[in-house]
């Protein structure tokens, strides 16, 4: 895309040049020029600084045996954590929660899964909450973890992983409201099903309170946000490391009932949601009505060469729209 009509794209979403908005095609790079390793990211904003959490991917990529997918693997690396000010110049924050070796017994084993990290702030704790998905290799385990840390950018110490009332828990996401309330978002019943659950109100453990939504619609990489008093879930159908067409619905509440909705993609390869999968939608800042789409571009036959998507997203009533040219 030329300047001329990246500033047309720009325009017709309403993000001035010069503003925090940041469109990502590719890979992204820190202050010291080194590639940002933080995938099926979320960000957190606080105290004017936004903090992205990511999974690590280093090593070589395998195919695990047996499985019915092509279930590429790397060793469970940690979670990265970068911040920044304007969505554009990154630092390097370090490892907010560093794995364990030669221990298959731990959680954080980097025989394991460690997928989809996010982070929120609990205001009355005035502790940082950290959940994400636990597995192993055959995804198999199927549960949430969850990890506390003092500062925003860590270190995160790692409490303990569940099932969610005793549902298995996959792919999720974490969304805070406007009222301080906290829920977890996940794909659940063997992905046939998403779940969301209210947390309790320190953010370290399931409630009783879940509903089942997008039934028997095998759906996962969930991506709540709000706009409004509207709730919206962007979600990828079950292809494994391969793109897919996303879908989104529309809720009154977090935990539903969710009406569906079409591809919130629109132009070239929207069909494919630009050879991406839904990550993360990030609310800008001080600017209503404004949002990122964060998606990961995977290459499963090579893992830590997968890349990001992030583009600007527009809602108006029940629409939402995502613009890849």
């Amino acid at each position: 895309m030329d300047k001329l009509k990246l500033l047309l794209v720009l325009l017709a979403l309403g993000l001035a040049v010069g503003t925090s908005a940041q469109i990502v095609k590719g890979s992204l790079a820190d202050e010291g020029g080194n590639i940002v390793n933080a995938h099926g990211a979320g960000i957190m904003h606080y105290n004017g600084r936004y903090y992205l959490f990511g999974e690590i991917k280093t090593g070589n990529t395998w195919l695990v045996a047996g499985q019915q997918w092509e279930d590429y693997r790397v060793p469970a690396g940690g979670v990265s954590c970068y911040s920044s000010k304007d969505l554009q110049h990154w630092k390097y924050e370090g490892v907010a929660l560093k794995p364990t070796v030669g221990d298959t017994s731990s959680d954080l084993d980097t025989s394991r899964v460690i997928e989809r990290p996010k982070v929120v702030f609990n205001s009355s704790t005035k502790k940082f909450v950290m959940w994400m998905h636990i597995d192993k290799k055959d995804y198999s385990y199927s549960q949430s973890g969850v990890a506390i840390s003092d500062k925003p950018a860590g270190p995160y110490h790692y409490l303990y992983s569940v099932k969610p009332n005793g549902n298995m828990s996959r792919d999720m996401t974490l969304f805070k409201d406007d009222d301080n309330k906290a829920y977890l978002v996940y794909s659940s019943e063997q992905n046939k099903t998403m779940q969301v659950c209210l947390l309790s109100n320190n953010y370290l453990s399931p409630t009783k309170t879940f509903s089942r939504i997008l039934i028997g619609r095998n759906r996962e990489a969930p991506a709540l946000f709000k706009s409004g008093h509207k709730y919206y879930l962007i979600t990828s159908s079950c292809t494994g490391w391969s793109p897919n067409a996303a879908t989104y619905a529309v809720a009154d509440s977090p935990l539903g009932p969710y009406r569906e909705f079409g591809n919130p993609c629109r132009g070239k390869g929207a069909e494919f949601t630009y050879q991406a999968q839904s990550t993360f939608v990030l609310p800008i800042s001080g600017k209503p009505g404004q949002f990122i789409f964060m998606a990961d571009r995977w290459n499963k036959l090579d893992l830590p060469k997968s890349d990001y998507l992030w583009l600007p997203l527009k809602v108006n009533g029940n629409t939402v729209s995502i613009a890849g040219d």
